[in-house]
């Protein structure tokens, strides 16, 4: 669905918050690979909406007029999809390029996946 929309700058992740129940949005790099959405959170865990995945991984993207319901999940850490998310997001944000070593963005945040 969002693969045409793969060049769009930000898009817009609505998780629901962990304690407040309310909906929250953050305006976010992406990166679509293979119908998967990935994202890269440079807080780390400590970032609210990384928390809110945590606690309820259901979530809504929307890029540009496009909006979709989907399920958030953790990356492992050190497997073939965590590289593959680090280096899609470091290479449409950063110039990443085989051979070159990641950013230090990219080599630091939490990668997330999400399904549409």
């Amino acid at each position: 669905m969002f693969e045409r929309l793969a060049d769009e700058d930000v898009c817009y992740l609505t998780t629901t918050g962990r304690k407040s129940g309310n909906a929250h949005e953050v305006e976010i790099w992406f990166g679509i690979q293979d119908g998967t959405l990935y994202l890269l959170s440079g807080g780390g865990d400590s970032a609210d909406w990384v928390k809110n995945i945590k606690k309820s991984p259901a979530v809504k993207v929307r890029i540009n007029s496009q909006t979709a319901t989907g399920t958030a999940r953790l990356l492992r850490r050190n497997t073939k999809e965590d590289a593959a998310a680090r280096q899609l997001l470091d290479g449409k944000y950063m110039g990443w390029r085989p051979g070159k070593k990641l950013s230090s963005w990219a080599r630091g945040a939490r990668p997330l996946a999400i399904e549409i």
